[in-house]
């Protein structure tokens, strides 16, 4: 089998072939670090982390980077709001997506460039467009002129003509700068600076640099003129991606990349979660469980109050429940990556579901190892469950189809689980429990999902605990001798709304499973 990818450059899916055999170079653009990271951004680098794992898991070396941009117009007006600097608000954002992202089981990067880190290699990339004709300065600044560019489009499918036929606001900004600007389609790789803005010296005069010329600088220097992989969010195929792959290109006369990878939008109630917008929802205060007020409205009209900054203190405010990090990552795989998923409770809920299922499975091997005389030694697997994953993953990651093949095991073990508590003993090979399971932690760890042996206690997986479950089964029970058939339907429902199965026996004893 090989690994197919779609390719949003060629429009289409095809083998992955890497430039080195065996070696990955793969860049995810990074986040603006002047706020706390949303559930959006959550699915990207869940996302981008799952590519990297599995690629990993097929053998391949993979020198992953991800950049922090650190100064933006965004982050200075953080600094002039906080009374602050751009140095202090990007450090502190900085702690916080680190923060977050550990929590969601994100592996670091090799290597994290930061725009102003990046200086030396951003003016010699602005100064070779400009030698060979692609850049032009004006009045301290320089731009980079769209229109010597042949392929400019190529990524986005959009046509120089229809850009500009749409360009009037941007041609009513260039003549307020002063007609700065050859052409409205131009785009900036070099700002002179304004009063009190930090800035870097140049050739050009004090300054400092675009958006789109840090990236092409930072993949550059970190490596190397061409790469296997560029990752991110459809929202940078245009204008950010398509002007990195303008400038590189121009600079080099090579490929930037040869595969360009984007994730699809989260929503919220249809519309893209964003900042922008005011209906973004923290990665912090889903995982403490302040966030279920942000899903009962629209978002606000324009010029409505600001989004607060930092997510709800003093826990929860909105009866939400604490979302445990790994059906974070469960949630953003009930989609392929390339398709939009909407935030609701009712999807929380279920990879909260999804998630208990799951980690019953994977600590199936620590609560009953002993209990079943496991060889500690042996490491074989279910080689059927393990090619109908990878087949899966090599459909363009199709983690939805590959979450089958972990439930399908994770279920099976539950069952097991629940007849050694309830009979003390299984008629299955114990040999046969401990290959799916060894198969289930390893197809799982290529997800990112995994549990810790001491989490084997009353909340660990979330959901009720089996303490918990045994009350509400016995009060059942209770009710039924008692004839309050009402009473146990509910408990029944509760249970089921849970996850939780229950299953009555002959001799009026109730065994239950989760999933």
């Amino acid at each position: 089998m090989s690994l197919t990818l779609y390719n949003s450059l060629t429009r289409r899916e095809s083998p992955f072939e890497p430039l080195e055999p065996s070696k990955v170079r793969m860049y995810c653009c990074g986040v603006t670090v002047y706020d706390y990271c949303h559930v959006g951004h959550a699915r990207a680098y869940i996302v981008w982390d799952m590519v990297r794992r599995y690629l990993m898991w097929r053998g391949y070396s993979v020198r992953y980077v991800q950049n922090f941009t650190d100064i933006d117009d965004k982050i200075l007006n953080r600094a002039r709001e906080t009374n602050s600097t751009m140095e202090a608000v990007a450090e502190r954002f900085i702690d916080e997506y680190f923060a977050d992202m550990d929590k969601l089981n994100i592996l670091r990067a090799d290597e994290y460039p930061r725009a102003t880190h990046s200086m030396d290699g951003i003016k010699r990339l602005i100064h070779e467009l400009e030698n060979k004709g692609f850049a032009y300065a004006s009045s301290g600044d320089v731009y980079y002129s769209v229109k010597k560019f042949s392929d400019y489009g190529k990524l986005s499918g959009r046509k120089l003509e229809e850009m500009e036929a749409g360009a009037s606001g941007r041609l009513e900004t260039a003549e307020i700068e002063g007609q700065k600007k050859q052409d409205s389609s131009d785009f900036a790789l070099w700002k002179s600076a304004k009063p009190g803005e930090p800035f870097w010296d140049s050739s050009w005069g004090k300054g400092r640099p675009g958006w789109h010329i840090e990236c092409s600088a930072m993949v550059r220097d970190c490596l190397g003129e061409t790469i296997d992989i560029h990752c991110g969010g459809s929202d940078l195929t245009f204008p950010h991606h398509e002007n990195e792959i303008a400038q590189s290109e121009a600079a080099t006369g090579k490929s930037l990349a040869n595969y360009w990878m984007h994730n699809a939008f989260v929503t919220v109630n249809g519309k893209k979660m964003s900042k922008s917008l005011h209906n973004f929802i923290t990665i912090r205060d889903l995982l403490e469980g302040n966030w279920s007020g942000n899903l009962e409205s629209d978002s606000p009209s324009e010029g409505g109050p600001a989004p607060s900054t930092a997510p709800t203190q003093g826990g929860s405010q909105n009866n939400a429940k604490a979302v445990e990090p790994m059906a974070v990552r469960l949630f953003v795989f009930m989609a392929q990556y390339r398709s939009q998923i909407d935030f609701t409770e009712e999807a929380i809920a279920s990879a909260r579901n999804g998630w208990n299922t799951i980690a019953e499975g994977l600590l199936f091997g620590f609560r009953y190892a002993d209990k079943l005389s496991w060889d500690v030694e042996k490491t074989g697997q279910d080689t059927n469950a393990v090619q109908q994953f990878q087949a899966a993953m090599d459909n363009d990651f199709n983690t939805p189809a590959a979450l089958t093949v972990l439930f399908e095991l994770a279920k099976e073990l539950g069952k097991e689980g629940n007849v050694l508590v309830h009979q003390g003993k299984t008629e299955t090979s114990p040999e046969l429990l401990q290959q799916k399971w060894l198969t289930l932690v390893s197809l799982a760890g290529v997800l990112g999902l995994e549990v810790q042996p001491e989490a084997d206690s009353d909340d660990a997986v979330g959901g009720l605990s089996d303490g918990e479950i045994e009350v509400m089964i016995q009060r059942r029970k209770d009710a039924r001798i008692a004839r309050d058939f009402a009473e146990g339907d509910r408990l029944r429902n509760e249970l089921k709304d849970n996850g939780i199965t229950l299953i009555d026996q002959k001799d009026g004893t109730t065994i239950w499973h989760r999933g």
